[in-house]
């Protein structure tokens, strides 16, 4: 056991490019890049920053992180690429490289290179990751993150315990910016962040000689964790007016569970119940990272791998990567996030990529726990040692093979939840393109903006609830703020329409199975001098 090499890596790098390249041919030609929702409206935010009459950060929002979307930014200002989403899949794709990359340098520090390529493999074959990996969801920047932070800090330990004071100081700064990353990439980043610079701070204060020689670059590092999280609230109180809009604001977890919450139904299974939250996150999990039930193997082989490793205080700091099990337990038990999964109640797909956090802890110690196994049996029973390794990767290729043929969890999810969506929004998409060019539309963006993202409609051509001030004012008058009006059922608009609907022509009505009612309408009122004054 020792750090990889550059000619061990490169090999597992070149590797990883060419699964990512695959991964996008077979996403692209099979149009799934676009299936979530989600990776629909982080293209559209990334998109408005530039694109609308009011650009700048307040586009931004205040509930989701804003790292993944700068990082979209330079590629979504392409027309083509946000409208077939290669927008997203180019961060996603590098994130997916550098995340391979990153474990197998972290597990080669806790095994030999046949079990650091077993547990890299397990990783990068993975098909809802490649699947992630071609999306502009955040699982795949996260993971590079998570994995990066805490090879980092595995580095970080074992430097001060020799005694290398300029590597620590190094690794100290490297460590924070990630954290910093981290932090604006999601909620469990907060967390990260804080128990790292615990465990650093407690290997420090036992070497006293080595913090006393690297306390600037501590102090920089302990700026930078704070500082992160102070400047989301700072923003959030700056634009919302509320530093926690983000956790009770009108688009925040909690706000969207009360919503979609049937007046008088119970609650999601696991809400305050940390037992049922700890059941459906690790069978997510489990489900996320095998076919069949070999999920349950999955999970105990890691496990098992994680009481060997502290038991024999092997890369204690390792254990980082466990971090997302009690985040994402407490949050289905405290924060109002529920997980839906196939085989427990009530039966559906929601949330199910949140099990992806802990592939890179499942893939290293069970991998971890195989290597102790190959060991014991190298004296014992050779026959066994010499098979046990080509077994694991055998069983690591058809279990890839398994979960592509029968459809990975996190894709099936994305299939069945974007069914009735697509169909909407491509019904509005070809109404939309029927108006006339660059006319001003008034369109409450941010639960279908995908209908203007398929009719290639500039954002800024919208009057939209990311510029308020104009919103609130053509709110007002519908009739005299916009060329064509577009009413979806229950939105900010439908409201205004049926309180004002002097001046404007119904033209068309498009309902859909499983989604609210469109209305456009034509304005007989509207002029170019007459439109809402943009602040």
């Amino acid at each position: 056991m020792r750090p990889a090499t550059r000619e061990e890596t490169f090999p597992v790098a070149l590797a990883a490019v060419v699964l990512a390249f695959i991964a996008l041919l077979v996403c692209t030609a099979r149009g799934y890049m676009l299936l979530y929702g989600d990776a629909v409206a982080h293209l559209g935010i990334a998109r408005r920053i530039l694109d609308s009459r009011n650009p700048g950060l307040s586009q931004l929002g205040g509930v989701w992180l804003p790292l993944p979307h700068l990082l979209i930014l330079p590629f979504v200002q392409k027309m083509e690429w946000w409208q077939n989403g290669l927008a997203g899949a180019w961060p996603s794709l590098l994130c997916y490289i550098a995340g391979v990359v990153g474990l197998y340098r972290l597990a080669r520090r806790m095994m030999t290179p046949r079990w650091a390529f077993a547990a890299t493999a397990f990783y990068a074959l993975n098909p809802n990751l490649l699947y992630l990996a071609t999306t502009a969801m955040t699982e795949p920047l996260f993971l590079a993150e998570l994995i990066w932070i805490t090879l980092l800090t595995m580095e970080c330990v074992d430097a001060i315990r020799a005694g290398q004071h300029a590597p620590v100081a190094r690794r100290l700064i490297f460590i924070a910016l990630l954290i910093v990353a981290a932090v604006f990439t999601r909620y469990d980043g907060w967390i990260l962040g804080a128990v790292v610079w615990c465990m650093l701070t407690w290997e420090l204060r036992c070497n006293s000689k080595v913090l006393r020689s690297v306390a600037p670059a501590f102090l920089v590092f302990t700026i930078l964790i704070v500082a992160g999280p102070l400047s989301w609230l700072a923003y959030n109180q700056h634009f919302f007016h509320d530093p926690l809009d983000f956790m009770r604001g009108p688009y925040s977890a909690a706000a969207i569970e009360k919503k979609t919450t049937a007046p008088g139904s119970q609650h999601y299974r696991g809400w305050h119940n940390p037992v049922l939250a700890f059941l459906y996150y690790t069978r997510a999990a489990q489900l996320d990272m095998a076919a069949w039930e070999l999920g349950f193997g999955v999970m105990a082989a890691a496990l098992g791998g994680l009481f060997l490793a502290v038991r024999r205080r092997v890369a204690l700091s390792a254990s980082l990567l466990w971090l997302p099990l009690p985040f994402y337990v407490y949050s289905i038990a405290y924060g109002a996030v529920p997980i839906f999964i196939p085989p427990l109640w009530p039966h559906s797909y929601y949330n199910s990529r949140y099990g992806m956090e802990m592939l890179p802890a499942l893939a290293v110690y069970s991998c971890f726990a195989a290597a102790w196994l190959h060991r014991r049996w190298s004296r014992s029973e050779p026959l066994k040692a010499r098979l046990l390794h080509p077994v694991a990767l055998s069983l690591i290729a058809i279990n890839t093979v398994v979960m592509m043929y029968r459809v990975p969890l996190v894709l099936k999810e994305a299939i069945v939840n974007s069914t009735t969506r697509v169909a909407f929004e491509a019904a509005l998409a070809r109404e939309l393109k029927s108006f006339p060019a660059g006319v001003p539309i008034l369109m409450y963006n941010s639960d279908h903006v995908g209908a203007l993202q398929q009719a290639g409609i500039p954002l800024r051509q919208t009057l939209n609830e990311g510029d308020r001030d104009s919103f609130l004012a053509a709110l007002a008058r519908p009739a005299g703020s916009a060329a064509y009006v577009v009413a979806i059922a229950g939105d900010q608009v439908a409201k205004a329409v049926a309180e004002h609907p002097e001046g404007l022509t119904e033209l068309t009505v498009l309902c859909t199975t499983g989604q609210p009612c469109a209305r456009t309408y034509r304005s007989e009122r509207y002029t170019p001098s007459s439109a809402t004054p943009q602040h």
